[in-house]
């Protein structure tokens, strides 16, 4: 019989990782293992370097942070020396290509530019400006609270009589904005889900801290998996272990703990389990013994829903999208490939000349069914070799996007690339990259877009994940099962975090802030950040 660990961790996410590294370091726990069913470290937090460019990473997953709101994430970054910059988003001179017409962000104040049949009040307002009226219709002086002031309001807040918990945020928004300007503010917005029927309770709040006024955002000079390596390195130094490639399918109680089964037949024994898990991940576990088999506890982890988010990256010689007038921040079109980001330089200045990086599609929600045509079926392991000349990387498109002989040595994947899969391992289909190309010719108004010489895509719908973030379910207390799921079954030593059942759904934010709800009631663990700021 294997010996009985104190505490078995399952999930080398961020919120996995830091829980192991904060049971060791403080001195709580001596002996800690953290499982990961794939062969790397970070969950949804994927940096990938392009070839042929040092230094630079691509966000496959989560891209940045918000350090004057999140201070779980900034206190992470301060205590392990990450650098970081200001992240563009919204520049004057970006493009808007809406039903058709192109716009610059800075024309949305003139109402006969904007292709949108908007009421006398809505005209002349950005997108987000509309949806920050809206909610302020919704919930009266909630932009003038704090976050935690907003988030209490919504707990007790009725909108036409109903509780706000208890309705869709597209919903209410729909009854107090025009049908069009709910379209102007999903299709330059940029995002689907995110105005969709999800909670309203819980949207609202998170809208107002995520999209409004004076967000300042902040990317990762060395990419934001950066944060999970450091901790998981600092979490091994303490004595920790992780084992990668070990994916739990089941677990029962026995004497003294758990007993927990793993797809190659092995087991382990521990006396406490925390599954650092998003929903989905959660599901794949087998619905019997303790916790995955009680009903009340599955109707907690059945309490929100994973959110479709694709992104796909090409790699060219040289900015092309600057003989549009764009070279930093973002372009939004209603177009299926909804985003586009001008990738900056490791410092986070615009790219001006010579190889070049463009996020040339961030999308979510239903858009997501689009790219199925173009891409392997989901869910099913193809024959490499089989499909290879389908893929990126081994077809002659690329060969005169880079000088001579570059085309090739681009084509093999990354070189030197950090821990956690090379941009090689991410391939998307030929036929996916010439519909991005087709689009992107089409938003930047350019007859001629040059072929990339690397592509690498995540779909996050995938197993195990389910999606890139996790919404609120409609009806749902969410603070109730907040409180509740950190331990989900009473007296029972399993405990549950992550970012899926947090108020900072979609944020690593989120993660930090359940896993230090999971350390501090099942272990006497203080947050971290709380300790320095009372110098502790």
């Amino acid at each position: 019989m294997s010996e009985m660990l104190d505490v078995a961790i399952i999930g080398a996410g961020v919120s996995g990782v830091y829980c192991g590294w904060r049971l060791l370091d403080t001195g709580t726990r001596k002996s800690v293992t953290v499982f990961e069913a794939s062969e790397r470290v970070g969950g949804r937090l994927l940096s990938v370097e392009p070839p042929g460019m040092p230094g630079t990473r691509a966000e496959l997953g989560g891209m940045r942070i918000l350090p004057a709101t999140q201070p779980r994430i900034a206190w992470l970054v301060e205590r392990f020396g990450i650098e970081t910059y200001p992240f563009p988003v919204d520049e004057p001179s970006n493009i808007a290509f809406l039903r058709g017409e192109h716009l610059r962000l800075s024309d949305f104040s003139d109402p006969v530019k904007v292709p949108y049949r908007l009421s006398f009040n809505e005209r002349g307002k950005t997108a987000g400006t509309l949806v920050i009226e809206a909610i302020e219709q919704i919930v009266p002086g909630i932009t003038a609270m704090s976050q935690q002031e907003r988030r209490t309001a919504v707990r007790s807040a009725k909108f036409r009589g109903k509780p706000l918990y208890q309705q869709g945020f597209w919903q209410v928004l729909y009854q107090v904005m025009s049908p069009e300007a709910y379209a102007l503010a999903v299709d330059a917005g940029g995002y689907l889900s995110t105005l969709s029927s999800w909670n309203a309770a819980d949207a609202i709040p998170w809208y107002l801290s995520d999209f409004g006024v004076d967000a300042e955002y902040h990317a990762f000079t060395g990419g934001f998996q950066q944060v999970p390596l450091e901790v998981a390195s600092a979490f091994e130094s303490a004595g920790g272990t992780i084992e990668l490639g070990t994916k739990l399918v089941r677990f029962d109680a026995c004497e003294g703990g758990y007993a927990l089964t793993f797809a190659d037949g092995t087991t382990r024994q521990a006396a406490a389990v925390i599954l650092a898990m998003p929903r989905r991940s959660l599901e794949l576990i087998e619905p019997s013994g303790v916790v995955m088999g009680d009903p009340e506890a599955q109707q907690l982890m059945a309490s929100v829903t994973p959110q479709p988010l694709f992104k796909l990256f090409c790699a060219y010689g040289y900015p092309w999208w600057t003989a549009a007038g764009v070279e930093a921040g973002r372009t939004v079109t209603n177009l299926p490939i909804r985003q586009t980001y001008y990738w900056p330089t490791p410092d986070g200045s615009p790219r001006e000349s010579g190889r070049s990086l463009l996020m040339a599609s961030y999308d979510d929600g239903d858009n997501i069914d689009f790219w199925t045509g173009f891409r392997q079926k989901r869910g099913v392991d193809w024959m490499d070799g089989a499909l290879a000349k389908r893929f990126v990387g081994h077809h002659a498109l690329f060969e005169d996007a880079a000088p001579a002989g570059e085309a090739a040595e681009g084509a093999k994947g990354a070189v030197d690339t950090p821990p956690g899969g090379t941009w090689g391992d991410y391939r998307p289909t030929v036929a996916m990259v010439a519909e991005i190309q087709r689009q992107a010719a089409s938003v930047h108004d350019l007859s001629f877009v040059p072929h990339p010489y690397a592509a690498a895509f995540m779909d996050w719908g995938d197993d195990p994940y389910g999606g890139g973030w996790n919404a609120w379910n409609v009806g749902v207390e969410s603070w109730a099962v907040e409180a509740q799921i950190v331990q989900p079954v009473e007296g029972v030593a399993v405990y549950i975090c992550g970012e899926a059942y947090s108020s900072a759904q979609g944020w690593v934010e989120g993660a930090l802030d359940t896993a230090d709800a999971v350390l501090e009631k099942g272990f006497g663990v203080v947050p971290g950040f709380v300790e320095a700021e009372a110098g502790l």
